[in-house]
């Protein structure tokens, strides 16, 4: 499918078993991402706030960032932002600023003001999951640096959006079973691709806005499996990718077996790695067997058509028939 495909492939009427419905209008926002307060970004933005290498004494200046991770949500982006952030040459936000989402309005000299100082050499980076689902992200950076670097953590759509309920059911215990937001029409299997649980695992959708203002060498995509499996990998890709020496290595990462994915630690540090919070790792809720095979099914078209404009294969359906 050429570009514009993903698009036209919602909009296509197709056979019974397989029709879907999209909203074509503006990704609608979900409450359920984690939102950042003016307070935390004013804080973050405060002297003396972690802004990432704590080696970094507070002076330097505060810089626009030149590179963003964008999404998924429960990609992995938080993993992947507090593994980059023990390279001493990065600085990061540790609170998501949502600016070229929610506070644009506010203009860069406040978004500058959020990020940490650096010292020259030094990258200043954040990070915002929803970038890549609206609409405006792609515009809005190429117009603030058109050499910005992007990263994308993707992981397969089904998990990930089983993980994006899990954490919105946290929150809110009362709202319907899975199957029952998934689907328009149980009997006729109609899966509801307008719900944001769904919809932002459609990456090759998403991607097409993106690729309309940067070109594909300026997006790394960083697998949310191997990030698990194989952080130290993974890491030596995103550190090539900004240009950095490989510093972060398999000396940084402890599996922890009681969470199932790695911690981090400082290799000339005895003290206990750091690991990600309580609301990382959550136990997901038993889902129909059927329901998972119609969502592989609907998400297959759309993973083929995602390997092909990234001309990297994540993989995801091998992996399913492991299963």
């Amino acid at each position: 499918m050429g570009p514009g495909a993903a698009g036209a492939w919602l909009r296509t009427p197709l056979a019974p078993g397989e029709v879907i419905t999209a909203q074509s209008g503006a990704f609608e926002r979900d409450p359920q991402e984690s939102s950042t307060t003016d307070e935390e970004l004013s804080r973050a933005g405060s002297p003396g706030s972690r802004g990432g290498g704590s080696t970094t004494p507070d002076y330097g200046e505060k810089r626009l960032p030149q590179a963003l991770i964008i999404g998924v949500k429960k990609g992995g982006t938080r993993a992947l932002l507090e593994a980059i952030r023990a390279h001493p040459d990065v600085r990061a936000v540790g609170t998501e600023p949502h600016f070229f989402d929610r506070n644009y309005e506010k203009g860069l000299e406040w978004y500058r003001n959020v990020m940490p100082k650096t010292l020259d050499g030094q990258i200043t980076m954040e990070k915002t999951p929803s970038y890549f689902v609206t609409n405006e992200a792609p515009r809005r950076i190429h117009s603030m640096a058109k050499d910005t670097k992007l990263i994308v953590v993707v992981r397969n759509p089904v998990t990930r959006a089983i993980s994006d309920y899990t954490q919105t059911l946290s929150k809110k215990p009362e709202i319907p079973t899975f199957e029952v937001l998934a689907f328009k029409n149980r009997t006729l299997g109609l899966i509801d691709a307008s719900w944001s649980a769904i919809r932002i695992g459609i990456y090759a959708l998403h991607l097409e806005n993106w690729l309309q203002y940067f070109p594909l060498s300026q997006i790394l995509f960083v697998s949310g499996e191997r990030l698990i499996t194989d952080p130290a990998g993974e890491m030596a890709k995103v550190q090539d990718f900004l240009g950095l020496k490989r510093i972060v290595t398999e000396k940084h990462f402890y599996f922890n077996k009681t969470k199932g994915f790695p911690c981090l630690k400082k290799p000339e540090d005895s003290s206990a790695p750091r690991c990600l919070g309580k609301s990382k790792g959550r136990t997901h809720p038993q889902i129909d067997p059927d329901v998972i095979h119609r969502l592989r099914k609907f998400y297959k078209p759309f993973n083929v058509m995602f390997y092909q404009m990234t001309g990297q294969d994540f993989q995801w359906e091998q992996e399913e028939s492991d299963k």
